[in-house]
């Protein structure tokens, strides 16, 4: 079997790399070695498929802090406005949500799939599904895609789009690093981010607050001598290993390169409760509420300021007594309070497991690829696109976008290459 592309991979950037090969009239071929297409896709943005993000470029890339500069060029090319007009004219209506995540209007990630799937079909990309590939020997003229039991695919150009090795059940398990290697391309070291971060403080050990949502607060990795690394402000869920939420998840890459830095099996994250009051302000509140119910216990008056469960252990940790009433309140042990809220501190100890997160940091050298084509400058007709590449985002649609992106210009350029190279 001969064809001009192969695309190896049939997640978000495998199948945009895919289409846009065929759409641009290269025989093209697809292959996945699970038995559905877009399996990643399908369980992203909790179902609902959040395809991308609609922050102008600049910020845009300030969300994708590993490596975003490098999609510049590309995003000159196809950014998430492109993302955008494809899907809507492809009839699949989107709506934006908070901080600019764009969703189809239909909330189904399945929507999606189906959708990239059908210009599968449109363009003429064979797929081959349930297909594991041994090796890919790199040769002249054709590149050879070795597959178990089946004739060697010879193909002109090769595109690996294999994913990382997070989230393994959808097919992401590192088998693309070897066949980068292999053209002679440098892995930068691996790790897990967008992951829950662990902690074996007691509070989370004995489960004191497991369940317990933060909405809205402001969550930063501190340095050995106070100082932050690192804020994020949006949500945070206590579990019962540590904490996640979208404000954990995107701390949690510099919660692993800090304790890689100072050779720690530890650091300290603190939480603001409330990033928009001051101490004395959150101070005052507290003192107020009080005394208009002076007979009532604190714990009753000051429950609708924060959870029950968070509020009960913070006054404990300041030896505040919540059955206490405004006439024996300590002003003194009440700016302690506000203090604690302002700064919730305790250890970390790390993040789950590389499989656990939801993206892959590290990956193929983008110092040995061409940003505006994503071809190798190692390997003649050999392109990468999506997380095999050392680029990764937060959550919100930007890995999305890095994703379709990067897989457009693979397309693009392979089937370019491929049609005007003679075998």
């Amino acid at each position: 079997m001969k064809y001009d592309v192969v695309v190896i991979g049939g997640g978000p950037s495998g199948l945009m790399a895919a289409i846009t090969a065929g759409k641009n009239g290269a025989k093209t071929l697809l292959i996945e070695k699970g038995k559905k297409l877009g399996r990643k896709l399908a369980i992203s943005g909790g179902g609902r498929c959040n395809v991308t993000n609609v922050l102008p470029e600049k910020e845009l890339i300030e969300h994708i802090p590993g490596n975003g500069k490098f999609l510049y060029s590309g995003f000159s090319i196809f950014n998430n406005y492109s993302i955008i007009d494809y899907f809507e004219s492809l009839g699949v209506k989107l709506k934006e949500e908070d901080k600019g995540r764009m969703f189809p209007v239909n909330d189904s990630a399945k929507t999606v799939v189906a959708t990239l799937v059908k210009q599968l079909d449109i363009h003429g990309v064979d797929t081959l599904l349930n297909t594991k590939v041994e090796a890919i020997h790199y040769d002249e003229p054709m590149h050879r895609v070795i597959i178990k039991e089946q004739e060697a695919i010879q193909t002109s150009s090769v595109i690996i789009a294999v994913g990382g090795k997070s989230v393994p059940h959808t097919g992401s398990e590192g088998q693309g690093y070897a066949w980068a290697k292999k053209a002679g391309h440098t892995i930068t070291e691996l790790y897990p981010t967008e992951v829950p971060i662990t902690s074996d403080e007691p509070f989370i050990k004995q489960k004191v607050l497991q369940g317990i949502s933060l909405r809205d607060v402001a969550i930063t990795a501190l340095k050995p001598n106070g100082k932050p690394i690192k804020t994020h402000r949006w949500d945070v869920l206590f579990t019962h290993e540590g904490i996640s939420g979208p404000a954990a998840l995107r701390l949690s890459q510099y919660v692993v390169k800090a304790l890689k830095k100072h050779q720690s099996n530890h650091i300290k994250v603190s939480i603001d409760c409330f990033p928009d009051l001051t101490e004395q302000e959150l101070m005052n509140q507290f003192m107020n509420l009080s005394k208009q119910s002076p007979n009532k216990s604190i714990k009753q008056v000051w429950k609708p300021v924060i959870q029950e469960r968070v509020l009960l252990y913070l006054m404990e940790l300041v030896e505040l007594d919540p059955m206490t009433t405004y006439h024996h309140l300590e002003k003194r042990k009440v700016t302690d309070l506000a203090h604690k809220m302002k700064h919730f501190e305790f250890n970390v100890n790390g993040t789950l497991s590389i499989e656990k997160a939801f993206i892959t940091g590290g990956g193929v050298s983008l110092k040995e690829i061409i940003p505006n084509q994503m071809a190798s400058k190692l390997m003649d007709r050999l392109y990468f696109c999506g997380e095999i590449l050392d680029i990764h985002g937060y959550t919100g649609g930007f890995n999305i976008t890095a994703a379709f992106t990067t897989g457009y210009i693979a397309g693009l350029n392979a089937a370019e290459r491929a049609t005007t190279f003679n075998y």
